[in-house]
């Protein structure tokens, strides 16, 4: 059984240089505490976690794992500039020695993406979301679309 979690980044300012460096607001850093403590009751640690490289997403990353055991973290420019074939080649080709994938991104695709992998319905992520997802397979490159089950939507 593989479980990926895929959450947005919380709530960030307009205040950077650029779209690549904004951080977080308070609310923001809130919103993301408050998902970590409810995510680690049922859910105490992710085997391996990528995130998106910009700011907003390593402050968001920073927050959760405080609260949250992540065993391993990468972190990569591709959640930032890619699209959501790129999220799914990282899905795919995540090891099986790792069955709770967790990735930090942006949206719209990140959205996309949950949206795909379960039912098709769209559900606009909000900053600080987070969605589960259950794939009763034993290996990640048996994922495609529509295979998942959503099992909860956190926000």
């Amino acid at each position: 059984m593989k479980h990926l979690f895929l959450m947005r980044h919380g709530e960030a300012s307009f205040s950077a240089d650029s779209d690549f460096e904004r951080t977080l607001t308070s609310r923001g850093r809130e919103k993301i505490v408050r998902i970590a403590k409810s995510f680690n009751e049922n859910t105490p640690e992710i085997d391996i976690m990528y995130c998106s490289s910009a700011s907003r997403t390593q402050e968001t990353a920073k927050i959760f794992s405080q609260t949250v055991l992540i065993k391993k973290q990468e972190f990569t420019r591709i959640i930032y500039d890619g699209d959501m074939r790129d999220l799914m080649d990282l899905v795919e080709n995540c090891s099986d020695e790792f069955d709770r994938l967790l990735i930090v991104g942006h949206n719209p695709v990140i959205s996309m993406l949950a949206s795909s992998l379960c039912d098709g319905i769209y559900r606009n992520m909000q900053p600080g979301d987070l969605i589960a997802i259950e794939f009763p397979l034993d290996s990640w490159k048996s994922v495609t679309f529509g295979s998942g089950i959503l099992l909860e939507l956190m926000s």
